[in-house]
């Protein structure tokens, strides 16, 4: 076998958008990997690394080439290939002549679907310089880049043009064309702080040519940690602490290939604007990292990280505050002016807003809004006037102009408009509240009616979006229908929201305009939507959740997601209990006699008909049970109830060990059937059992 090496790809590109670089990173890394593992190429560790201007795996001690393998050759049906005498056909010569052996070589195969001639050959593993140009093309193309595009006269498209290619094997240069450049040993530097191309030797030596002669930190998690660093120690040099700081690392590791910090500063009369006008307005545009003390409240500074070590590192730090100055001072001027007008003003200009084609306007979608909280409100016996209020008011702040100038303060501004405009604080934290959560892990809404707000305004998007059939599909989500479920599922069982999800998801269908689906399609295809949502929510959360567990749940469609909990929560323990295993093999094989009988049991027992010691035992305990259950499962107490149930198990595994359910007699199995339902339809009260994966 060839020599291991280690092997080294660069895709050096234009400035790659900071906020996929990560996810490029690892996408490439993880396809390429496993595109090497099908490949049957033996390797060592992966590493990956990423910066603006490349993205680059490293694999150790590669193979260099793959192993031969012994495989069996199919040939034709020995009809075909040998004649009356048992000689070859001109078709079995041929096969024998295509797998390079002897006609005695050849072996016959036989199986239900016939019999053929077949060959067994040493197959030649193929040399990984011929295996890599392919491989790495295949991953580049699998990157999950949503658009992608052309640049010069060729056909090559990716997310950014690319200008140069290293691809190394060892010391030797894997010739190729990848995206229309042609692979070689030489990457770039620092665009400023770095001259000629460098030279690459050998894998090993990439991260430090780089790094000592090109400028540039290639080891991502390094950059990123190096930027954390420099930003924590700058805010305690000004006596203070990073603010929210894990949000902006990622993104600005991405942006920057030798990170160097700078802190500047800024007029303090500006801290008088509210907190999230000015963090967003450093975060959002700027990128900065702004800085509180020890109270929380914000410090007259923030930190920026460069991207090349100037020779007069002051002058990088006024431009800086040169340009955050405006930023700031344009947040100012919209503060004043907004307050110049209430949000219960702005109410008619929503009208002249269209919200989406079809689903009329702002104005229209806050009225939906409101019906639909109210409804919810009487639901959970809330009064709902402030959160009728808040409905209306909800979406006011969006044609305010700080609003205009930072999206990602909608809500939050509208909060403090209200505040302004003299709202009861429970409307002025609906409004603030409704947009939460915005993201996964986000906090949700504190307050009820908040929460209520936030349900309606998501069923409301969900329920308009579906009507007008522009549903997610595949990795597309452009309106973020996913997170507007996950939302709703989110509420819903975290904040204990006793509601009928069917019931809430077809009053919002029912609310939209016509649309290209109609109402009950809405109502269906959304439900099952949520449901999904549903799922990967308990999934993810309890890693020792199974989905037959979960199934076993939603075949019973609970109508509240509160008790969909509980009684999830319920079977779990059920699960660990040592008549589990038995109990839900029981149930299945009652589903299966019930839907193999293929005729339906009596309408109910005849306790006359009951011959066998085991079946009038089952019968008593069934009898027994039916009375304990009611009072239970009013009260939710679904634990309990199970295992009332689960006392079953030696009733249950008698009457299998000693009656026959498909009796001759027609009354008697008739009655056999009818004992089995009202035993089946007793745990269906929970859970459907019989789906469960108990060992």
């Amino acid at each position: 076998m060839s020599k291991v090496r280690d092997f080294l790809v660069e895709i050096g590109t234009e400035e790659l958008p900071p906020k996929a670089l990560r996810s490029l990173m690892d996408a490439f890394a993880e396809s390429l990997v496993a595109a090497i593992d099908d490949a049957r190429l033996e390797h060592g560790p992966a590493h990956r690394y990423a910066s603006p201007r490349r993205l680059a795996v490293m694999i150790e001690a590669l193979a260099g080439e793959q192993p031969s393998r012994r495989v069996t050759q199919k040939g034709p049906p020995v009809s075909v290939a040998l004649d009356a005498s048992g000689k070859l056909t001109a078709a079995g010569s041929a096969f024998a002549k295509k797998c390079g052996v002897l006609p005695a070589d050849l072996t016959r195969t036989i199986s239900d679907k016939g019999e053929w001639l077949s060959c067994e050959i040493i197959e030649r593993g193929q040399t990984t310089a011929e295996l890599l140009p392919g491989l790495v093309e295949a991953a580049l193309a699998a990157l999950p880049i949503p658009r992608r595009m052309r640049w010069g006269d060729g056909d090559a498209a990716f997310v950014r043009p690319v200008h140069w290619v290293v691809m190394l094997h060892g010391a030797t240069v894997i010739k190729a064309e990848i995206l229309g450049i042609k692979t070689g040993n030489k990457t770039r530097g620092h665009r400023f702080m770095a001259g000629a191309p460098l030279r690459i030797a050998q894998p090993a030596d990439y991260l430090t040519e780089l790094e000592t002669s090109g400028h540039v930190l290639a080891d991502f998690e390094q950059r990123r940690e190096l930027v954390k660093q420099g930003v924590e120690a700058a805010a305690k040099a000004v006596r203070g602490t990073v603010v929210d700081g894990e949000s902006l690392y990622d993104e600005v590791a991405s942006l920057v290939e030798w990170p160097v910090p700078i802190t500047g500063s800024f007029d303090a009369s500006y801290l008088k604007l509210p907190r999230e006008v000015v963090v967003s307005t450093l975060t959002g545009h700027q990128r900065y990292f702004p800085v509180a003390d020890k109270q929380g409240a914000l410090l007259p500074h923030f930190i920026t990280i460069a991207n090349i070590e100037s020779s007069d590192p002051q002058q990088v730090r006024r431009g800086n505050e040169r340009v955050v100055h405006p930023r700031l001072a344009d947040a100012a001027f919209f503060w004043d002016s907004d307050r110049r007008i209430s949000l219960a003003a702005r109410h008619d200009s929503l009208r002249e807003v269209v919200y989406q084609h079809g689903l009329g306007s702002l104005a229209d979608k806050s009225a939906r809004i409101a019906a639909l909280a109210k409804w919810i409100a009487m639901e959970l016996g809330v009064a709902p006037n402030n959160v009728l209020r808040a409905a209306m008011l909800s979406k006011c702040d969006l044609i305010s102009g700080l609003v205009g100038e930072f999206p990602d303060l909608q809500g939050t501004m509208g909060r403090y408009y209200a505040q302004h405009d003299g709202e009861p604080d429970a409307v002025a934290d609906a409004i603030g509240e409704h947009y939460l959560p915005r993201f996964a892990g986000d906090a949700l809404p504190a307050a009820t009616d908040g929460q209520i707000l936030a349900l309606a305004d998501r069923l409301d998007t969900l329920a308009g979006i579906f009507s007008v059939d522009k549903k997610p599909s595949g990795n597309r989500d452009p309106f973020g229908l996913r997170r507007a479920a996950l939302g709703v599922v989110r509420i819903l069982v975290e904040c204990r929201l006793d509601l009928d999800l069917a019931a809430m998801i077809r009053v919002a269908a029912e609310a939209q305009p016509v649309g290209k689906i109609g109402a009950a399609d809405v109502q269906a295809e959304l439900l099952t939507y949520v449901s999904e949502r549903l799922r990967r929510y308990f999934l993810d959360r309890d890693t020792g959740l199974a989905a037959e567990t979960f199934d076993a749940v939603l075949v019973r469609e609970p109508s509240s997601l509160v008790d969909f909990e509980l009684r999830l929560l319920a079977v779990q323990a059920f699960i660990g209990l040592d008549s589990a295993s038995s109990l839900a093999a029981a149930n299945k094989r009652i589903a299966n006699i019930l839907k193999q009988a293929g005729e339906p049991g009596a309408a109910t027992v005849n306790e006359k008909l009951l011959r066998e010691d085991a079946e009038l035992a089952l019968w008593d305990a069934l009898k027994a049970a039916r009375d304990s259950q009611p009072p239970l499962l009013e009260r939710r107490e679904y634990t309990a109830a199970l295992n009332e149930l689960a006392k079953l198990r030696g009733v249950v595994d008698a009457f299998f060990d000693g009656v026959m359910v498909m009796a001759d007699d027609k009354g008697v199995r008739s009655n056999r059937l009818a004992l089995l339902t009202e035993l089946r339809e007793l745990f269906l009260n929970v859970a459907d059992i019989s789906r469960l994966a108990v060992a």
